[in-house]
């Protein structure tokens, strides 16, 4: 990805990139298109009903972070309590998807790739919060 070298091209930034942020940006860009992957995996497995939860997590989990991602990625202006806000619940979404998706990782490697990404963006997040002030 790019998100380094555009944010550091903003006229805002004036070189303060906020590396934890784009560390942040960068793994929830991936988690959302792990997350739509493993769903539509989950879709065409046989036992498709015991997955649902799953499904419903990994599709939940998918928009929060591309939408985080995208409000994380701009640096005109300020909105910092929402930020943090939807930082908080994309950790929590990717808690809760990742767990979900451990549950099935012995059965579908989707979906341990899923939970190893959820895991990942989970802990950016907590890092991202401690730059986001």
């Amino acid at each position: 990805m790019h998100v380094r070298e555009m944010i550091s091209t903003h006229p805002h930034v004036q070189g303060s990139t906020a590396d934890r942020l784009i560390q942040f940006i960068e793994e929830a860009y991936g988690c959302a298109q792990t997350c739509t992957s493993c769903a539509d995996a989950c879709l065409a497995e046989d036992m498709v009903a015991e997955l649902r939860q799953c499904i419903r997590l990994n599709l939940d989990c998918a928009d929060i972070c591309a939408a985080t991602g995208a409000m994380a990625s701009r640096r005109t202006g300020s909105n910092i309590e929402v930020l943090r806000a939807a930082i908080q619940a994309c950790a929590e979404a990717c808690r809760r998807c990742g767990d979900e998706c451990q549950s099935h990782a012995e059965k579908h490697e989707h979906c341990r790739i899923c939970a190893e990404s959820c895991k990942r963006c989970a802990e950016a997040c907590q890092a991202a919060l401690e730059e986001v002030r």
